[in-house]
């Protein structure tokens, strides 16, 4: 597999076969993300890989903090206070897709609930990574990240696993820093679903669309 086919076949997968993955695969996929550029060699990248038991008892005490409206707080603003266009318009066509995939209808306010429960659960994935960097890090740290989680959900597609970035499994990053011994003061980034993808499963199905090079690019000669 060549890496314009990986990129291609790389999407948000939210439905998971129930079978595990071998941890000698997912360092397989850690050892190549870690070749991921990031300045000055700095190497932000500290990764919790939480599968079992383990993974079960945490995704317990997100999903119950959810239930309980506890109001979730990353540890940085990940998206805008206020939404304009064109990506207000964007979000919504995303949700929209997802809901229609499932059948969910936008008066069905129960069952979205219960779709967004799904977040902190990983959508049942055997695997659940989480992304943690040191507090003295600033912006750029930010950007070497983002090439490390692409680098590994590359690698993942081609070792034939499906993962979904999520900013949702960093709601509560008090839970989980104290649930896996990071320290309070630690940035958690995000979360990470792994495993292998439902075929059959409808929320598999879509695909949300891509502006066209032409819409964002500008060459000059």
């Amino acid at each position: 597999m060549d890496v314009v086919e990986a990129l291609n076949r790389r999407k948000s997968t939210r439905a998971f076969l129930q079978r595990g993955v071998d941890e000698a695969i997912i360092e397989q996929i850690l050892a190549a993300a870690r070749h991921a550029p990031s300045g000055a060699n700095t190497q932000p990248w500290q990764v919790a890989v939480v599968s079992g038991e383990r993974k079960r008892q945490l995704q317990l005490r997100i999903e119950q903090a959810f239930r309980d409206g506890i109001p979730g707080k990353m540890d940085y603003l990940y998206y805008p206070t206020e939404w304009t266009e064109p990506y207000r318009s964007r979000r919504k066509e995303c949700g929209l897709q997802l809901y229609s995939a499932l059948h969910i209808e936008r008066k069905d306010k129960d069952r979205q609930r219960e779709q967004w429960a799904a977040n902190y659960r990983a959508f049942d994935a055997p695997v659940a990574l989480f992304f943690f960097m040191d507090a003295g890090l600033q912006t750029g740290s930010f950007l070497d990240y983002g090439m490390f989680l692409q680098s590994l959900m590359l690698a993942a597609v081609e070792k034939g696993l499906a993962t979904c970035p999520q900013a949702a499994l960093g709601e509560y990053p008090a839970i989980v820093k104290r649930a896996l011994g990071y320290p309070d003061d630690s940035i958690l980034i995000c979360g990470m679903a792994l495993g292998y993808a439902d075929p059959e499963a409808p929320i598999n199905q879509y695909r949300v669309p891509r502006q066209e090079v032409a819409a964002f690019t500008r060459f000059f000669r």
